[in-house]
Formats: structure tokens, sequence, C-alpha cells
């Protein structure tokens, strides 16, 4: 376990100490998917839905999700972020929405899991606001695609 950091010597869960990290820019981009069927898409990108703009609602909660990340992910550090951006785009022969988050902050850890949320939780949205219509719809490719800042630098996935 010495290779994962959240757990100590003894394999004990701990949050991890940052105090004598550097403060440096960081800056996480996650995405993932929603599919669904096409008349769903239809309903969302057409605005009429009964509970209203669910891209408009989607991306305030996903703007409040990474905000409220170490509320609900154990270990994680309450962070000061600095910027939040949450877009979502139509995949009209994919029967999809894309949402792709940027998270920023000046800090000592990185907004990898802030970025992560953001995503899960304006997919989730989407979901809840179209469950009433389509209980089939599937979240996935859920994924960091890339982080910067910090004493390991840039990252980025391969696709």
């Amino acid at each position: 376990m010495s290779d994962l950091t959240h757990f100590d010597g003894a394999g004990q869960a701990h949050m991890v100490d940052v105090g004598d990290k550097k403060v440096t820019k960081r800056v996480a981009i996650a995405s993932g998917t929603i599919t669904m069927h096409p008349e769903t898409l239809s309903l969302i990108q057409s605005g009429e839905s009964k509970k209203g703009d669910v891209l408009g609602v989607a991306r305030i909660a996903a703007i409040q999700a990474s905000k409220k990340t170490s509320d609900l992910i154990p270990l994680c550090h309450p962070l000061a972020i600095t910027r939040v951006t949450a877009d979502f785009e139509i995949h009209r022969g994919l029967n999809s929405v894309s949402c792709t988050v940027t998270v920023e902050t000046w800090g000592k850890t990185g907004v990898e899991m802030e970025a992560l949320t953001a995503v899960s939780v304006g997919l989730l949205t989407i979901y809840d606001m179209c469950k009433a219509v389509d209980r089939g719809m599937t979240i996935k490719n859920l994924g960091l695609k890339e982080k910067t800042g910090g004493k390991s630098g840039t990252w980025i996935a391969e696709d």
C-alpha cells in the first residue's frame, strides 16, 4: 500500500498531508457522456421538458458539485476553487450528450476529483430531469482528460 497516498504505513486510511507542498495553479478537465432515446434527446434540445432547461440546470448542478466534492469524497481536501466551466454538447447521431468540466485553483493539491464529481453530477442531473420519459439512459466514459500543476506536472489521457 506504500504507493497509495491515502494509506499510512500501517495501512490505515488518512488524509494526505499537503502542508509542505508548493502553491501552484492546478487545472483538471474531465468528461463523460449520457446516452438516451432519440426522443429524449429531442426533448432536451428543444428546451420543452416539463422540468425546464435541462442543460442549464445540469450546468449549475455540475458547478455546485465541484464546490461540494470534499463533502462527498471522504479524504478530499476542501479547496478554494477559482474557476469552473461546465460545457454540454449534443451528439445527434449518437443520441447522447457529453459534459466537459474544467476546474481551476491555486493551491497545494489538485482538482481532479472536483472535475470528475462535477461531470458525474451534471450527467446525473440530466438523468433525473428526463427519467420520466427514459429510464434506460446510460452514463459512460467518465474520466479525467487532463491535469496540470503540482509536482507531477501535466498529464494528458491517451485516447
